[in-house]
């Protein structure tokens, strides 16, 4: 019984942690405070479902629990002097008069999370702070997994999430959902996060599944809430084309056995195709806007390998002439890494191999396994087995996805044999 408990509580960790978390920061005010409460509350399922079962809805229970714990402290008055309203709440109320029945208030709460997106966005905390505070607390990652997504080591992910939270704090920044005029310098920031989010989920950085199904549909949940707010900008529209076309490809992406399948090597019949249809058109809308944002350069990208009938048909030239285009408005690291990725497959991998080795003293590249990944796969092609071999084990020494591990020992014995 005890198992099923602890596997029930951390299902809800994984699908619920940003529905309670953001319904409790409307009544704390204090985002440190209603951590805590949340925190409290999964614990208190530890020791109450194993005698009284696991509730129908654990969100439900796991928010009132939460929010009654906050409310409760609040009628004490044991946080005044700490919080001192750390955050402004503009539909605030009384402890006695909040509303406690989370089944009645769904909508509330489901609105909370963009609430809580955008708080933490606010254009007082600085853009890199931004995504980190959002994916700890909206997605509910570790410090260390935040740290990951960026590449940069856990200390300094952690210093950079504490000094966002001390500013929002410091100024006050407002719970809510920017009005029509102060979106268009927020947006950005709320986009980058739902992207990482998305990449995040789609090739987990650690654990044993490549896939975080959570973090996905969290991303694409909240990237559809975005475009139902903001259906005329293109790079909402672009970044909702991009998830879609990206994650249409999910159910070949794994074989039977939890084998990572190479994008060369899946079963296209596989693919959604009704998704695909859905992001095309949407890339095409975003298209329209020149120049062209980031997020529908990227989704175009995504269109190309949706729409081509196999690998061998992959336009590769297109994809490199994407690529060209973003990383001239997006100078990325990553962009250019893929970018050079295309070049092999366009040029070859001699080719390929010298776009890759150009970005050998890249500094944000140097923990990044698709470096290393890449380089192996073209020194292979090209014959060159021992620096094919070093290069695997360069990336499988970066990696911690298990899956991700399990496809570069084979590449190893594969090389070997």
């Amino acid at each position: 019984m005890a198992s099923s408990v602890e596997a029930a509580v951390a299902d809800a960790h994984r699908r619920e942690w940003a529905f309670v978390l953001a319904a409790t920061v409307r009544v704390t005010g204090d985002i440190d405070l209603a951590e805590e409460c949340v925190q409290d509350a999964y614990a208190r399922a530890l020791t109450s479902w194993p005698n009284s079962g696991v509730p129908a809805k654990p969100g439900a229970w796991l928010t009132t629990v939460a929010r009654r714990r906050a409310i409760d402290l609040k009628r004490r008055g044991s946080t005044h002097d700490r919080s001192m309203s750390l955050l402004v709440r503009t539909t605030a109320k009384d402890p006695d008069e909040m509303e406690i029945d989370v089944e009645a208030n769904g909508g509330e709460v489901a609105d909370d999370r963009l609430r809580l997106i955008f708080t933490c966005c606010h254009p007082a905390i600085a853009p890199e702070a931004q995504v980190a505070l959002t994916l700890r607390l909206l997605c509910g990652l570790t410090t260390v997994e935040v740290a990951r997504a960026f590449l940069v080591n856990e200390t300094a992910m952690a210093a950079r999430i504490t000094r966002a939270k001390k500013k929002i704090a410091a100024a006050h920044v407002p719970y809510r959902v920017p009005s029509v005029e102060e979106l268009p310098a927020r947006v950005d920031a709320v986009l980058t996060v739902v992207h990482l989010m998305f990449a995040t989920g789609h090739t987990a950085p650690a654990g044993a599944d490549l896939i975080r199904r959570d973090l996905v549909e969290r991303a694409l949940d909240l990237g559809r809430m975005l475009h139902a707010l903001l259906p005329d900008d293109p790079d909402v529209t672009g970044l909702l084309a991009l998830i879609l076309l990206t994650d249409a490809r999910r159910p070949a992406r794994v074989d039977g056995r939890g084998h990572l399948v190479l994008l060369a090597d899946q079963d296209r019949s596989d693919w959604d195709h009704s998704v695909i249809g859905e992001g095309v058109t949407l890339v095409r809308d975003a298209l329209k806007r020149r120049p062209p944002g980031r997020f529908a350069l990227m989704a175009a990208i995504a269109a190309v390998h949706a729409e081509a009938p196999s690998w061998n048909a992959t336009d590769w030239r297109e994809i490199v002439g994407l690529y060209d285009l973003l990383l001239a408005i997006w100078p990325s690291p990553v962009v250019a890494l893929n970018r050079a990725v295309a070049i092999g497959f366009a040029d070859g991998p001699e080719a390929g191999l010298t776009a890759l080795d150009a970005l050998a003293t890249e500094p944000v590249l140097a923990a990044y396994s698709y470096l290393a990944s890449s380089r192996a796969d073209f020194l292979r092609r090209l014959g060159r087995v021992a620096e094919a071999r070093l290069a695997y084990q360069e990336a499988l020494m970066l990696s911690e996805n298990a899956v991700e591990r399990d496809f570069l020992e084979d590449c190893l014995l594969r090389l070997d044999g």
